[in-house]
């Protein structure tokens, strides 16, 4: 005889704010900014720290979007039409809120002081299309390369929603298999057809098996309360697919030795992902349920909490506060840390005081955007809750 599975309906506490992920936000942005600031001055033997960052990002997304917009689901099921209307109508005027205001803000300042990227590929990122000019182009777009990822994201907002609507619950975590499998096989393809490797990097069909994990965790979440609790309760996974990323990094560098492609080998350009989605997917899940001891404290402490509620303004501005490649020493924050070394020269004397003065500029930018138009624009989301 088959087992039978119960589904449980989702009660509202499901889509309660969970106050660790705010850390791992922190986290995330933390190792975006320490790999874009210190590239060509420290080498680790770990992989890409700003790749693994963002694929965190990316988990965490898979996880809320999912859990939102099933819980959704359930609770408009006995509208008309399934409540298709209010389900999409609610979510894209929530994202919009979020998203569009300082985003576009931004891109209008750049734009007005002449911002060369920005004035010159201003339709290709108003219209979140930078990480497909990046593909088809096979060029970056200097200090507006990291906004790929945002296009990305918005990329995945577009279909999501009704492929979660339209597909029957019962075959959710099939859905979430399928975008992780052919997610990984596709950058296989890229690699074996010799593409640039950042085709396989920002395009939005092989960054799915990060969505796909996050995916599979809201699903756990919703529906099957009793095995994520047992799944996630132990840290053990979180430590041991950290180990996983860090042996994928190293046999990348060591494979990178003899191999005609160097770093961007299969390791990196196939399995690295893979391994950063596998670590976001277990600090995620754990995160969820609550860590104790010293990883609750670095979590929930109250600067962890602040960076991770402004992380979305932390990583929008952070490339224009300084870009390795492409900040020219006429740019004002290069020009006020020349003034300030001048003045007290044993600033020069390590990298960290440099290090630190974009740290508290990007984090002073990302408060004023946070407390001028982030949070109270922000509020107006109380007026179409889900």
């Amino acid at each position: 005889m088959q087992p039978i599975t119960q589904f449980v309906k989702p009660t509202r506490p499901a889509l309660n704010h969970l106050i660790q992920l705010d850390g791992v936000r922190f986290i995330a942005v933390a190792l975006v900014l320490f790999d874009h600031w210190t590239m060509e001055r420290i080498a680790l033997p770990v992989g890409a720290l700003g790749a693994l960052g963002v694929t965190i990002f990316f988990v965490l997304s898979g996880f809320l979007i999912t859990r939102i917009l099933l819980s959704s689901k359930d609770k408009l099921s006995n509208q008309p039409n399934g409540g298709l209307g209010k389900y999409l109508k609610t979510f894209y005027i929530r994202r919009t809120i979020r998203i569009f205001p300082v985003y576009y803000l931004t891109l209008f300042i750049l734009a007005l002081v002449n911002e060369p990227p920005v004035r010159q590929k201003f339709a290709w990122l108003a219209l979140y299309g930078t990480n497909i000019y990046i593909a088809l182009k096979h060029t970056w777009l200097g200090t507006v390369d990291h906004l790929w990822s945002l296009a990305v994201e918005e990329q995945v907002y577009m279909f999501l929603p009704l492929l979660l609507f339209f597909v029957p619950r019962r075959f959710v975590p099939l859905t979430a298999f399928l975008m992780i499998i052919g997610s990984v096989a596709l950058r296989y393809a890229l690699y074996r057809a010799h593409m640039p490797w950042f085709i396989g990097y920002v395009s939005t069909p092989t960054c799915l098996d990060a969505f796909g994990l996050g995916a599979l965790m809201a699903y756990g979440w919703l529906y099957q309360r009793d095995w994520f609790n047992r799944f996630f309760r132990s840290s053990v996974w979180v430590w041991l697919s950290l180990l996983l990323f860090i042996g994928v990094g190293v046999l990348n560098n060591w494979i990178a030795i003899d191999s005609p492609r160097g770093y961007h080998n299969v390791m990196s350009d196939v399995w690295e992902r893979l391994a950063a989605s596998l670590f976001g997917f277990f600090l995620i899940g754990r995160a969820v349920l609550g860590f104790g001891g010293a990883m609750k404290w670095i979590l929930e402490n109250p600067v962890s909490q602040y960076m991770g509620r402004i992380s979305y303004g932390l990583y929008l501005y952070h490339n224009f506060v300084f870009n390795v490649y492409h900040t020219k020493p006429t740019h004002f924050t290069v020009r006020s840390w020349n003034w300030l070394t001048n003045h007290l020269p044993v600033l020069n004397s390590t990298y960290f005081f440099q290090f630190s003065f974009f740290v508290l500029l990007t984090v002073l930018l990302a408060t004023i955007s946070w407390f001028l138009i982030e949070k109270p624009v922000n509020s107006l989301k109380d007026r179409f809750s889900y």
